[in-house]
């Protein structure tokens, strides 16, 4: 046998003699030392072959005990305002936009096609034109408003989805309070051009947010009717802009100084712009007030040249404050959300830090729903029950509609006659 075949015999045979116990199980020997036998060599291995097992041993704190972590609010479910100065009248304007978008979107979105109808299985392809959530059932939001919308098959045995007869009333009815404000929107679209920074904009942009200010659905077609006031150009680019003609010195008059006129505590209380000052000049609030003023008035007018001044400079904050506030009075209800300010944004030179300078001035504006998703109100322009005060006709049209589209199958035929 070789050499090396009988050193790993006699290896295997000294390790089998010292490693294991001449016995499988420590009761087999009571009189011996059973950590020995487990483990010979303590000196080396002092944690092996231990005769005791630790897996009942709890070493990790259940789920159950253990302290939940309140998870970090994101901007887009985070209120804005905290509850102890949350406005709910306002709150719930933002709540039902949320649950009529399906509504108001179909309506325009089907005011444009044939007839008025539209297929079933397009309209499920449709949720972003349509307004509701993608993967949802579009039959269910359908059957939300059934005095407004139908479902019906049609002769090429296909379901379709149309406005009933109720609604086409409605749209009628709609047309003819569009048609009786014509010259008031002129003089809307006039003033916010006058508010933009070239007295021109793109004809898009406007079309976009033309919900907002009543501005009728062919508005493109519509401003041709008045070459006196707006004229369409191309840019270099193709896209069309909608240029100013000619400067109205009659509409540049700004709300708030129209409100300065009849009450000028009130303008001056609008907004505040603190006057840093030092602790030690101990000022009580009416002083403090006082000394504010300094920095408040006067005013920057939204129709001058304030896109002129340095970006950071307190004037230049005050040509936007007043810039945004004249937007919202020329809108149908006085607020308008991120998206259409966000719209306008290089128009009316604002910054990104829009949002935290509306914030600064609570009196004036209200901002209520989330901070990825909020919306800015005039506070005066709602008393105290979130009602607006100065109702535009169109308003109160859509009021009639909501209130047309919360009333079931069940209890059509007295709800219509106290509605109408």
């Amino acid at each position: 046998m070789a050499a090396w075949r009988l050193l790993t015999a006699d290896r295997k045979s000294f390790l089998r003699k010292t490693l294991i116990p001449p016995f499988s199980h420590p009761s087999a020997a009571p009189n011996s030392n059973i950590s020995s036998l487990f483990n010979p060599f303590p000196h080396l291995f002092p944690s092996l072959y231990s005769p005791f097992s630790t897996s009942f041993l709890v070493t990790k704190v259940p789920k159950k005990f253990k302290k939940k972590r309140k998870k970090k609010e994101s901007p887009r479910t985070k209120l804005v305002q905290q509850k102890s100065s949350r406005f709910p009248h306002l709150e719930k304007i933002v709540e039902r936009d949320n649950y009529f978008r399906f509504l108001l979107r179909s309506k325009q979105f089907l005011s444009k096609q044939p007839e008025h109808i539209l297929r079933l299985d397009d309209a499920g392809k449709l949720y972003r034109e349509l307004g509701f959530p993608r993967g949802r059932k579009v039959n269910k939001f359908i059957h939300q408003h059934p005095l407004l919308f139908e479902i019906y098959r049609h002769d090429d045995s296909r379901m379709w989805f149309g406005f009933s007869e109720l609604m086409e009333d409605l749209l009628e009815e709609e047309k003819k309070i569009i048609d009786s404000m014509e010259l008031e929107r002129v003089n809307v679209v006039k003033k916010l051009l006058m508010l933009s920074r070239n007295r021109k904009m793109l004809l898009s942009k406007i079309y976009h947010c033309r919900m907002l200010f009543g501005i009728p659905e062919d508005f493109r077609d519509w401003v041709l009717k008045f070459p006196n006031d707006f004229r369409v150009v191309f840019e270099g680019d193709g896209r069309r802009m909608l240029e100013l003609v000619q400067w109205d010195e009659k509409l540049a008059v700004s709300e708030l100084e129209r409100e300065f006129l009849v009450d000028e505590d009130k303008v001056k209380n609008a907004f505040k712009f603190p006057l840093k000052h030092g602790k030690s000049l101990d000022l009580d609030d009416d002083d403090q007030r006082r000394l504010n003023l300094l920095n408040t008035l006067p005013l920057v007018s939204p129709y001058s040249e304030g896109w002129k001044y340095d970006l950071w400079t307190l004037e230049a904050e005050k040509y936007r404050v007043g810039v945004l506030h004249e937007i919202l009075s020329l809108t149908l209800e006085k607020r308008a959300s991120i998206h259409h300010i966000v719209e306008f944004k290089e128009e009316f030179s604002l910054t990104k830090h829009t949002y935290q300078m509306l914030l600064k001035q609570p009196r004036t504006f209200y901002l209520a729903g989330t901070e990825m998703n909020w919306v800015v109100f005039l506070r005066d322009a709602y008393d105290r029950n979130g009602v607006l005060i100065n109702k535009d006709p169109l308003v109160t049209f859509y009021e009639k509609l909501y209130q047309y589209a919360q009333i079931q199958e069940g209890e059509m035929s007295s709800d219509i006659d106290n509605t109408q």
